[in-house]
């Protein structure tokens, strides 16, 4: 607009935040049996391809500082157009460091599908299960899962990428944030966030709205 005179239109996320999400349903109640995972389990999602600039080596950290059998780590995506060396080293981290990580991209699609017997899920239904969101990119163009997590009310950790400083955090999210790094106070605000059912409440509702 400065440069050419030009107007411009400021167009939203696509996420409808004026309707309310989908929550588990008929169609989805089996979706921890499916991929493996426990009722009880506390379910750690991480909705991104597996690309080096989205950090999950951080994620799985996470996990393995929680130090709790229960807590699981999915991711959603595949590798992509990147190669497979990435996901080769994360399953050998989460190997070493004994950390339960599943990919189940397999069985996650654009649309939910149960066609021929065997269910394909979608994004949504993958948040919808989440107990918690792992976001640690070390950068990002904007960030939609970070969206998502506030539209899903989960909550969320976010490494402290450079669009999120500026143009997200200011806005009064609460969200438990990294720099870089994991320390033992980013850890002990997660196992607040998973074990205290009020506090989180809180804060998700705090971030949908």
């Amino acid at each position: 607009s400065h440069r050419c005179g030009a107007s411009s239109v400021l167009v939203p996320n696509v996420l409808d935040f004026e309707k309310e999400p989908r929550s588990i349903d008929d169609f989805n109640a089996n979706f921890r049996h499916d991929i493996g995972i426990a009722e009880d389990d506390i379910l750690f999602v991480q909705p991104t391809r597996i690309v080096p600039r989205k950090g999950i080596e951080h994620a799985i950290s996470l996990i393995s500082a929680l130090k709790n059998p229960k807590c699981k780590l999915v991711i959603t995506h595949e590798s992509g157009d990147e190669g497979n060396e990435y996901q080769s080293a994360l399953a050998e981290m989460a190997e070493h460091q004994d950390v339960d990580l599943r990919f189940v991209a397999e069985r996650i699609g654009d649309e939910r599908d149960d066609s021929d017997g065997r269910k394909t899920y979608d994004l949504a239904d993958a948040y919808a299960h989440a107990d918690f969101i792992t976001y640690p990119s070390i950068y990002e163009g904007f960030g939609n899962a970070l969206i998502e997590a506030f539209y899903f009310r989960k909550p969320v950790l976010v490494n402290r990428y450079s669009i999120f400083v500026t143009d997200i955090e200011p806005k009064g999210f609460q969200v438990t944030t990294m720099n870089g790094y994991l320390t033992k106070d980013v850890v002990d605000q997660v196992k607040k966030v998973i074990s205290d059912p009020v506090y989180r409440q809180e804060i998700v509702d705090n971030n949908y709205e």
